[in-house]
């Protein structure tokens, strides 16, 4: 299924034109863990400097300065510290107010906790070599990726074990090993011959397993043009309701329908399957992304069920890092 996307109000990023690096999120996508709230403190009270060597000068009942000075500070201390305890109360009480008319996925860290979000580093773009537009850009007519192809793969998530088949030779990963995703030799040949018949100039990878059992698996695959990798994508690799070409463990697979319209990312096309029940050993979640001159595909399995919030979090977060 094809969606053109709109910002994530949970791992939104903002592009830099002049190509410097600027974050893409802050923890998924997923949104960064919140800061602690800045303390509210009261008043300081200093209290005044009395020298019991300075006589009194009031005039009339003689009155010991000292101690008039020092009620006086007491009833000045109370006040601000009582004015304090207010400021604490409407604070705790406005926060409260808060959290509680925010969806939890709108309060940064609960809704980490709630739903199954995993714990990404926080992600920057790469820098871009100087006068270089970034691949979406309006003055960037082919879509290219000006920016080093390997640090545009996500980063594995916190705790997870990196996949070193993956890691290819000095970042750039065989075409056979991207191949082997797919479940049947004619497939592998097939789906071959098309990368090759387009140009493919690279692949950088990323896999890992988090402890879960989630083992995801990440390619971009880097042609000429954004007109070359969106005819690779569709109708090469992908239709609206399934793939044309099955990848392993799933041979009956369908549009993902529950993939939610707010995740999509600004000018990254997206097609996002899901295995059909019965599954075999693992379920098999897939997507494949269009961003300029880059054609990605992102798998993830697990035994049973592979959960569906963070691989959508996966996929948010590389659409960003493409865009």
């Amino acid at each position: 299924m094809t969606e053109r996307t709109s910002s994530v109000e949970d791992a939104a990023a903002t592009p830099v034109e002049d190509g410097t690096t600027a974050p893409v999120q802050a923890q998924a996508a997923l949104p960064p863990a919140p800061e602690a709230p800045a303390a509210v403190v009261g008043p300081e009270a200093v209290p005044a400097v009395v020298d019991p060597q300075v006589p009194s000068t009031a005039v009339g009942a003689e009155v010991p300065p000292a101690r008039v000075r020092k009620d006086r500070r007491v009833l000045r201390a109370v006040l601000r510290w009582t004015a304090a305890t207010v400021v604490f109360a409407a604070v705790g009480t406005s926060v409260a107010y808060g959290i509680t008319r925010m969806d939890r996925t709108d309060v940064p860290g609960l809704a980490t906790e709630s739903d199954g979000r995993w714990d990404y580093p926080t992600i920057t773009w790469p820098p871009l070599p100087s006068g270089s537009p970034r691949p979406l850009a309006e003055s960037n007519k082919t879509g290219t990726h000006y920016a080093d192809l390997r640090r545009l793969v996500l980063p594995a998530p916190k705790g997870a074990h990196v996949d070193t088949a993956l890691r290819g030779t000095d970042g750039w990963l065989a075409t056979k090993t991207f191949l082997a995703e797919y479940a049947t030799r004619d497939d592998r040949e097939t789906v071959g011959q098309q990368l090759t018949d387009n140009g493919l100039r690279h692949i950088a990878a990323r896999g890992w397993t988090t402890p879960d059992g989630t083992h995801t698996r990440i390619y971009l695959l880097q042609f000429d043009s954004a007109v070359v990798a969106d005819e690779v994508n569709s109708p090469g690799l992908t239709s609206y309701n399934m793939p044309n070409y099955a990848v392993r463990g799933a041979e009956r697979t369908m549009a993902d329908d529950r993939f939610p319209d707010r995740a999509a990312v600004d000018d990254v096309v997206r097609h996002a399957y899901d295995e059909i029940k019965p599954y075999g050993a693992e379920q098999v979640r897939q997507a494949y992304l269009s961003a300029g001159d880059t054609l990605a595909l992102i798998v993830q399995s697990r035994k049973g069920a592979a959960r569906a919030v963070p691989f959508q979090q996966t996929v948010v977060l590389q659409s960003q890092l493409l865009g």
